[in-house]
């Protein structure tokens, strides 16, 4: 079992930045895929972005290319969501989210493959 707890959210203006932090506890993180998705309100969930275990391998979603940077520190199991140029689009709550890949190089972008989620963490951009 893994428990997930997101942090870092809030209001920024339109261009501002914002690091969201997941942080793990449970069974072994450094074995674990980690993903970040958004759901703004009256759509559905929605891929951000994704990092292997080893951290080697990161892919992100269109939409959040070249603006939102993806990584992870093993040694204290929590995976960042640097977000930069903030848009009002970007508004959504945050999930992140955990699935256990023990290949160090696998990550994944379909919210079905992953096995345990965080409460999530709100962002607001404001125009």
């Amino acid at each position: 079992q893994v428990q997930l707890v997101e942090s870092g959210g809030g209001l920024v203006q339109t261009g501002g930045s914002l690091r969201l932090s997941c942080a793990a506890s449970g069974r072994s993180f450094s074995t674990y895929a980690m993903g970040w998705f958004r759901q703004a309100p009256g759509k559905e969930r929605e891929f951000v972005s994704t990092i292997s275990w080893s951290g080697s391998n990161t892919y992100d979603a269109d939409s959040v290319k070249g603006r939102f940077t993806i990584s992870r520190d093993n040694a204290k199991n929590t995976v960042y969501l640097q977000m930069n140029s903030l848009k009002p689009e970007d508004t959504a709550i945050y999930y992140c989210a955990a699935r256990w890949a023990p290949l160090s190089g696998s990550y994944y972008y379909l919210a079905a493959e992953y096995q345990y989620w965080g409460q999530g963490t709100q962002v607001t951009v404001s125009s």
